[in-house]
């Protein structure tokens, strides 16, 4: 059975795919973010390692079967290794925990100015993240 593809201009995205957020997703890999691979990740391939198409725009992908994506990739650690993970709003607000970034910084952050869009905000709480891995 083939995925349907994800259709822009009637689906409503479950994360932002949006360059932006990818760039910074890629920061927060480069500043040490670990995580564990796991069913209910999104994760984008910038280097183009996987070759079945995504059904989700620029190369981003869902983890729903670990084995499929350990198949692809060799193990666990090489998904880790060449994925790049992009948080959801609730892993990101969990991230932000586990570094100490307080409810009161993230709110802060949200309202120092006019947000336009609901991915703007994810980037802002991935900007947070990056601080504080950076300031470790």
């Amino acid at each position: 059975m083939m995925p349907l593809q994800f259709d822009s201009e009637a689906d409503l995205p479950p994360i932002p795919f949006d360059e932006r957020n990818r760039r910074l997703a890629g920061e927060m890999k480069n500043a040490d973010l670990t995580w564990k691979p796991h069913v209910g990740c999104f994760v984008w391939d910038p280097d183009h390692h996987i070759q079945p198409a995504s059904p989700f725009p620029n190369r981003v992908y869902f983890i729903l079967s670990l084995k499929r994506f350990i198949d692809l990739m060799g193990s666990g650690e090489a998904i880790a290794d060449k994925l790049v993970w992009l948080p959801t709003w609730h892993q990101a607000r969990l991230i932000c925990r586990r570094l100490g970034i307080s409810d009161a910084a993230v709110s802060e952050s949200l309202h120092k100015k006019d947000r336009n869009s609901p991915g703007e905000e994810l980037a802002q709480v991935y900007l947070l993240i990056i601080d504080a891995l950076q300031s470790r």
